[in-house]
């Protein structure tokens, strides 16, 4: 199969692209998305489509869906972002647009992408995808294969617990790594430490106003590059217990290597350092044994466009 389009769908935007064999997207284009209504949601996928396909010839269509999709590839169950209820979305595009159509996690999407042109292109057997941004999401593959689970949810780490009775979560649960490790636990981090520490967050408190409350993760990013205190040790908290979920994940599967992507990997090795020295330490008892390597994605936000166009090939 030659080209084909992928449509990465998130709850604010629709974002398309045309995609050949090597993964290079041709060309891209995007809309809003009226993520209170399933059916203009639709319409807008249809439209990227159309558009698309007008300037090329595609042979099949791959939607990474930001929710859970049953194991058929067909139906979103659910989306915490969208309105999407039992949406029978792959039907909805495939008559609409008149092509192939699959539909898959866009987490288990961004993680093809990057095993298969990615930071992981050069591995032949595992690895494991964590999108560290306003939430987790991540992917899991082995043998060479996404690992879907019975009910196609499987993989969400995200929502594995990380300390009992922790915080809340708005999965329902409390103390998921989610809430440790995401944008949104950087941010309560900062604030937090703020409070407590306002002379240590000088920079923090000038970029945000001096509200604490009014801080946010781009101003964390910049002010711990400037060399906050507080931010610094934001970066290090989050860090800290994603290093920790690296490690679980490691004697639970052995993956050749865990790729990091997602907004906030943006700040680069303020968090990375910080995690890899975590891991290494939760590690320390294996000895000798290899553990898989921490790289950051490659892909970037088109990460999800090429996954789904290259798992609309098989």
């Amino acid at each position: 199969m030659g080209l084909t389009i992928g449509v990465d769908i998130g709850g604010t935007k629709v974002l398309g692209g045309v995609v050949d064999t090597a993964g290079d997207v041709l060309v891209q284009t995007r809309r809003d998305t009226p993520a209170q209504d399933p059916g203009e949601t639709a319409d807008r996928i249809i439209e990227v489509i159309k558009e698309l396909a007008a300037a090329h010839e595609v042979e099949a269509v791959g939607i990474g869906a930001a929710g859970w999709v049953d194991a058929s590839r067909s139906v979103v169950q659910f989306a915490p972002n969208l309105a999407w209820r039992d949406e029978p979305l792959r039907d909805k595009i495939q008559q609409a647009a008149g092509l192939p159509t699959v539909v898959e996690n866009d987490g288990n999407a961004a993680a093809w992408a990057e095993f298969r042109f990615g930071a992981a292109h050069d591995a032949d057997e595992s690895m494991v995808l964590y999108t560290v941004g306003t939430g987790i999401g991540s992917g899991i593959i082995i043998g060479g294969r996404l690992i879907r689970g019975a009910n196609g949810v499987a993989g969400e780490v995200g929502h594995t617990m990380m300390v009992p009775d922790g915080h809340p979560c708005g999965c329902g649960r409390k103390g998921c790594l989610e809430q440790y490790t995401s944008g949104n636990a950087l941010v309560r981090f900062a604030r937090a430490d703020a409070k407590a520490r306002p002379a240590a967050a000088a920079r923090l408190l000038e970029l945000a106003g001096g509200d604490p409350d009014a801080i946010k993760g781009p101003a964390v990013t910049e002010a711990a590059r400037l060399g906050d205190e507080v931010a610094v040790a934001a970066f290090a908290q989050v860090g800290h217990w994603l290093g920790v979920g690296f490690a679980d994940m490691v004697q639970t599967l052995d993956p050749q290597v865990i790729v990091v992507g997602g907004g906030v990997i943006d700040a680069g090795d303020l968090l990375l350092k910080p995690a890899r020295a975590s891991y290494e330490e939760q590690l320390a008892q294996r000895g000798q044994l290899p553990v898989a390597e921490i790289r950051a994605a490659l892909m970037g936000n088109l990460a999800g466009v090429v996954g789904a166009a290259d798992l609309a090939r098989m």
